[in-house]
């Protein structure tokens, strides 16, 4: 066996660290959305770091809830936009109970007692805003700070950060900066997923199809007949929806079956009170069920986002990155590691994950947050659950405390790797006989894993700091049951908004919720 050093652990996954990440001294945390800024405080308060920060890209904080003025599309900068799929007159469907960084209660929205106790999009930026608002005066959050890149260095000399600064000073000048460590709290929203419908991807050429990350709300849609999401609505789905997920019937709402492909055809109008004949463009939708749904005016598709943090760079180990998609040989738990490689100079580097990567992932996360082949890089946000708020408040605290060593990890990459292997096979299994299994039942969606992912990482915490047992986010069953009980509480708000006229959400004048 090769000798014991930085080199040959790249190419020996089942090898023992040749020594202990040192404890780092320097933190940066990309991006400060919730789970960026919870994260900040709690490697502030309960890590042992010398210095934390966040940068942020734009120009100021909350992540999607944070939602630009109107002005701000129109002006001529040069800045590069990073739009908030949120859109005015958002509610969400989560109690403040649930929304509420340990130690910082989410107030109750105004109209809790009247029958509406779900916060809006402004009062939970209201919420996050005030949650920064010390940090942002001590200059721990950098806004307007692009990360370009973050590569990995050899073993224990931290990371390489590319930033770009897009200040009224700065025009998106470049910075380089070396990090310790760095903690990945932006993921999703930017990444879209697109089903791959026959002729799709024709339609969005032609701008004519659309991803909900793009709603903005129905103005400007008047008359149009669409998919999805205007009036008149035909809705398409693959299977009916969870019968618990709160929705009220809509007269002007059909649903029809899934799509199998989509059609392009142009049809000669007149403009009202003018002799011009144009030829406009409409769509025609070819259902499985047989049915044919003839001059579409728009497509909406509101199927997800994925984790893409395709910006981090990390050392090519040929026995975690050889497979297209960086796949194992096996995914079962009972398969031994794959053979060491003997090429020590193949250290290029490669996207920690990639468009191949299945299922959806970021790949060789230890209990999906550490990354296992080089644990002074963590992921916090990674994966979907019913809680955002209290999952990114529940995983960087168990970051801080790995990161300080105080919560031990397994010492080799195999080993770290066993919570993703075993998963990977758990979600195998689950989906044995499944011919079009629900999107729950996918790696990055907790689902029913998500208590006992919870009520587990705050174990470990708990352990090394008891004192934080009263105010640190619960899992259990009574939990659980809360949880999805809220589900009937919005059911009955959504109706409550209903009677006074409104779909839904009060801040929005035109509504339709879908």
């Amino acid at each position: 066996m090769a000798s014991l050093t930085p080199e040959t652990v790249y190419n020996d996954v089942q090898l023992e660290d040749p020594f202990a990440v040192p404890i780092p001294k320097r933190v940066l945390i990309v991006g400060a959305g919730p789970a960026g800024l919870v994260s900040l405080r709690n490697l502030l308060e309960r890590g042992k770091f010398d210095t934390v920060q966040v940068v942020e890209r734009r120009a100021d904080i909350g992540g999607v809830w944070n939602l630009e003025p109107d002005a701000a599309a129109a002006t001529s900068s040069t800045k590069p936009r990073w739009p908030s799929p949120a859109y005015k007159g958002l509610i969400g469907n989560v109690l403040p109970e649930f929304l509420s960084f340990s130690g910082r209660p989410f107030p109750p929205p105004p109209t809790a007692e009247e029958g509406q106790p779900f916060p809006t999009l402004t009062e939970t930026f209201t919420y996050l805003k005030s949650f920064a608002e010390p940090y942002l005066q001590s200059g721990l959050i950098r806004l307007n700070t692009e990360v370009a890149s973050v590569e990995e260095k050899p073993w224990g000399e931290g990371w390489r950060v590319v930033l770009r600064d897009w200040s009224d000073e700065g025009n998106g000048k470049e910075i380089e900066e070396i990090w310790d460590a760095v903690i990945v709290a932006v993921h999703w929203h930017d990444n879209p997923e697109w089903p791959d419908t026959p002729g799709l991807d024709q339609l969005r050429n032609l701008g004519l199809a659309k991803h909900a990350k793009e709603w903005r709300g129905p103005q400007g849609n008047e008359n149009k007949l669409a998919a999805v999401a205007q009036t008149p609505v035909y809705q398409s789905v693959r299977r009916p929806p969870w019968p618990g997920f709160p929705s009220l019937p809509d007269s002007r709402i059909k649903t029809v079956s899934s799509v199998l492909k989509y059609t392009v055809h142009l049809v000669e109008e007149t403009d009202s009170g003018e002799n011009d004949v144009q030829k406009t463009p409409k769509i025609t939708a070819d259902l499985k069920d047989g049915s044919i749904i003839e001059d579409l005016d728009n497509v909406y598709v509101g199927t997800g986002y994925y984790a893409f943090p395709d910006f981090v760079k990390v050392f090519h180990r040929p026995q975690l990155h050889s497979e297209p998609g960086y796949a194992y040989t096996s995914t079962s738990p009972d398969a031994g590691p794959p053979q060491a490689s003997s090429d020590d100079q193949d250290r290029r580097h490669v996207p920690v994950v990639t468009s191949q990567t299945r299922p959806r992932r970021i790949p060789h996360l230890h209990r999906l947050s550490i990354y296992g082949p080089n644990p002074s890089l963590a992921f916090v946000g990674s994966v979907m659950t019913y809680t955002p708020f209290l999952t990114a408040d529940i995983v960087s605290t168990y970051v801080a405390l790995v990161f300080d060593h105080r919560i031990p990890i397994p010492s080799s990459t195999w080993d770290r790797l066993a919570y993703e292997r075993n998963r990977l096979e758990a979600i195998r299994l689950r989906l044995v006989g499944m011919d079009d299994p629900t999107s729950f039942l996918t790696y990055s969606v907790m689902s029913v894993d998500e208590e006992a992912y919870g009520r587990g990482l705050r174990e470990d915490v708990v352990k090394v700091l008891p004192e934080l047992d009263s105010s640190l986010p619960v899992w259990s069953e009574e939990t659980s049951k809360a949880k999805e009980n809220m589900f009937k509480t919005k059911l009955e708000a959504l109706k409550w908004a209903q009677d006074r006229g409104g779909g839904g959400n009060l801040e929005s004048s035109v509504n339709v919720q879908v």
